[in-house]
């Protein structure tokens, strides 16, 4: 008869004899999940730089060199876990990896693993879309902190504005609606006259009138250069033919965030075939479109496009909101 330890010991191993055996990863298996990992690295990059591009400049600096330290070491830790599963594979690259030798760890690591490796001297330079990409970002970071620091700090010049500009629209029973001051204010105060005016929603959002701004502006070339021209002047030298530069100005205005103005103004009239009225407590009230006009001047003003401009509502340059009448 058996003893109780030894009853103990033949069913742990009839235990250990009866767990499921683990499927050992195959040299492409792993080969793959090493791409896979090395992918996800670099886009967790990205996306870390981007949120350190807010805030201000010495904000900015700083995160920027937290995110630097924090993908180095996430980078080594990564190509010392892959050298060492190579290793299994045997890949004799066990010898490598200390002081100068790291880079050709890395090198060699995303070489089996079928990682380009031809332009991997150039990691630390991306390319001219990602610089654009993270300058725009870098903008727009910026640009809303100064908002920010704007409405904390209203100036004089703000409030004697806005003054005059309700003396002028309490008369006719208009008021100012707010809109977000993102770069895209003129578009989305079109956005948000053309519902006023259906009733109900807008025909078109903010980005489609972009692109109907650009589309239009590309179309009739000739109307629009020699405004482009005036107010797009080039300092020094330029590669780029006024063709080209006109065409980029086009892009720009479909696919960023950059601020409308009177171009933009003009184009959208056309497209929407709508009388434009733009108030503004620094300067005269313009007209857009007036061949739009409908007869009789209270259901021109009902009907039309009623925007108002702001010079000094934030101090940044331009911004357009919406018109509309008063409760």
């Amino acid at each position: 008869m058996k003893g109780s330890h030894e009853i103990e010991v033949a069913e742990a191993q009839e235990n250990l004899d009866n767990l499921p055996v683990e499927k050992k990863e195959t040299r492409d298996e792993m080969l793959s999940r090493h791409r896979k990992e090395i992918t996800q690295l670099q886009n967790k990059e990205v996306e870390m730089k981007k949120a350190a591009a807010k805030g201000s400049k010495a904000e900015q600096k700083a995160k920027k060199k937290q995110v630097e330290e924090e993908v180095a070491k996430l980078s080594a830790n990564l190509r010392d876990k892959h050298a060492q599963e190579l290793s299994s594979l045997g890949y004799n690259i066990s010898t490598i990896g200390n002081g100068n030798d790291r880079g050709n760890l890395d090198t060699l690591v995303k070489a089996i693993a079928g990682v380009s490796v031809a332009s991997n001297a150039d990691n630390h330079k991306p390319s001219k879309s990602v610089k654009r990409r993270e300058k725009r970002a870098q903008q727009e970071a910026a640009r809303e902190q100064r908002i920010k620091e704007e409405q904390s700090n209203i100036t004089s010049d703000r409030v004697i504005e806005d003054g005059l500009l309700e003396k002028k629209l309490d008369p006719l029973g208009l008021t100012i609606n707010d809109i977000k001051p993102d770069g895209h204010c003129l578009y989305r105060a079109v956005e948000d006259q053309l519902a006023h005016l259906s009733g109900g929603s807008s025909p078109y959002n903010f980005q489609q009138l972009r692109e109907m701004a650009a589309s239009y502006m590309r179309d009739h070339v000739s109307e629009f250069l020699p405004f482009f021209i005036s107010e797009n002047e080039v300092e020094g030298e330029s590669d780029d033919s006024l063709a080209q530069r006109f065409e980029n100005y086009c892009r720009e205005v479909e696919t960023t965030a950059a601020w409308g103005g009177q171009l933009e103004l003009g184009a959208l009239t056309h497209c929407l075939k709508k009388h434009i009225i733009i108030f503004s407590g620094s300067f005269p009230d313009v007209e857009m479109g007036k061949e739009y006009k409908t007869d009789g001047s209270s259901t021109s003003l009902n009907s039309c496009i009623k925007l108002s401009y702001h010079k000094h509502a934030f101090g940044l340059g331009e911004h357009y909101n919406s018109v509309v009448p008063s409760l």
